[in-house]
């Protein structure tokens, strides 16, 4: 089993301060989801875990297995199997889908230890056949041209095809279709299992109705204020935040914009 741990995190961005101590303990074989208001910090969680130089960590850890996170370049927190399916993904012009999977695939391992072409495309073409892809988009530049629905099926691909130990979906639900949302959840299900955790981090129960979490948090102001049970985020979604500010004395304000 491995362990992703964050103690008292704060964060801040330009001056200003959006996460005031996060705590956060997350296990392979789990699956945790983050929920919140909007400017309450969930995406910058994300990319303070990953290193995104913009934010600027004033005091806490993030340990993967022990080892300082924090100390880790961005590169070097992905080869220790940590993975961010980002919100908005960049699209790189010259770049195939499949080249950069093959790549990236070989980076994390051993030189003379690559991965094959005939096992790298028969894998490729499985987990396409899975997040229902169209095989030519092994072909086209990394995200150029894709719609919004296709570019969150080709992170999901990244991360099955990736297998890090822990992945940060952020707003994966983000845009998709019905249709898409089941295919994107089935691919982020066939991953589940004892050696892969997943943060989940959604404003809507619908994702959750497909990706059943291990443990529910809510973010408020900065921190986690409440965690529970998948039952959690059914409450969220019938009754709003009023309930959880009101339980836990919290005034009705945000930390900032999410970026």
């Amino acid at each position: 089993m491995s362990t992703l741990e964050i103690k008292g995190l704060h964060v801040e961005i330009e001056g200003k301060e959006i996460l005031k101590g996060v705590d956060l303990t997350l296990n392979t074989n789990e699956i945790h989801a983050v929920m919140g208001p909007n400017g309450t910090g969930k995406s910058t969680l994300a990319s303070a875990i990953m290193g995104h130089p913009k934010y600027e960590v004033t005091a806490g850890t993030v340990t993967l297995d022990g080892e300082d996170v924090l100390e880790m370049e961005v590169d070097e927190r992905a080869q220790a199997g940590l993975f961010l399916a980002m919100q908005y993904p960049s699209e790189i012009s010259g770049v195939t889908n499949a080249d950069f999977l093959r790549s990236a695939i070989n980076a994390k391992r051993e030189e003379g230890e690559e991965i094959s072409l005939m096992k790298f495309i028969r894998e490729l073409d499985s987990k396409m056949e899975v997040l229902e892809m169209d095989p030519d988009m092994a072909q086209r530049y990394l995200n150029e041209g894709f719609s919004g629905g296709e570019k969150k099926r080709n992170e999901i691909l990244q991360l099955m095809m990736l297998k890090p130990k822990f992945a940060i979906l952020d707003e994966i639900d983000s845009g998709l279709d019905i249709d898409a949302l089941k295919v994107v959840s089935k691919g982020v299900n066939e991953m589940r299992g004892e050696g892969f955790g997943c943060l989940i981090i959604t404003h809507y129960q619908r994702l959750l109705n497909y990706i059943t979490p291990d443990k529910v948090h809510v973010m408020m102001q900065g921190r986690v204020v409440k965690s529970g049970g998948p039952e959690l985020a059914q409450k969220l979604e019938a009754e709003g935040y009023d309930w959880v500010k009101e339980e836990l004395g919290i005034e009705d304000e945000t930390v900032g914009q999410e970026a």
